[in-house]
């Protein structure tokens, strides 16, 4: 089960000027259809994690943060993540602070069942903007 979103401890941890998102490293983790990722979900978890050759357990860096703000709204988007030659069966993926003790940040939710036979997987996230960014806080 996923349920996509920002986690509750990251909207807590926000106002405790925890998570830098200039100078920390925040990671994207990928996970199969049998996992349970949700706002009550704090740290990263091997439980469900996908497993297969171009994987590693964690994930991958996010790579750029640009954090801005514009409509009442503050968001954050990275370079969109890359995972070469998988065999797996991905159904969505936890955004997470590898530098403050693997806190969560947001669960992604791909909607479907996502399966590669020795291909790229590769997660286009939403336009920087108020409206779509991957991570807004409004």
């Amino acid at each position: 089960m996923f349920v996509a979103g920002l986690t509750q401890s990251f909207k807590e941890q926000l106002l405790l000027a925890v998570h830098d998102f200039d100078n920390d490293v925040f990671k994207i983790a990928l996970y199969g259809p049998d996992a349970v990722l949700d706002s009550d979900t704090a740290v990263y978890t091997t439980t469900g994690e996908v497993s297969s050759a171009g994987y590693t357990a964690g994930g991958e860096v996010l790579l750029n943060a640009t954090v801005n703000a514009g409509n009442n709204t503050g968001y954050v988007s990275f370079d969109n993540p890359t995972w070469y030659g998988t065999t797996f069966t991905v159904r969505g993926a936890l955004i997470y602070n590898y530098t403050k003790g693997n806190k969560s940040v947001g669960v992604l939710n791909f909607g479907l069942n996502q399966t590669t036979l020795t291909q790229d997987f590769r997660i286009q996230f939403p336009f920087n903007n108020p409206e779509t960014a991957v991570i807004r806080i409004l």
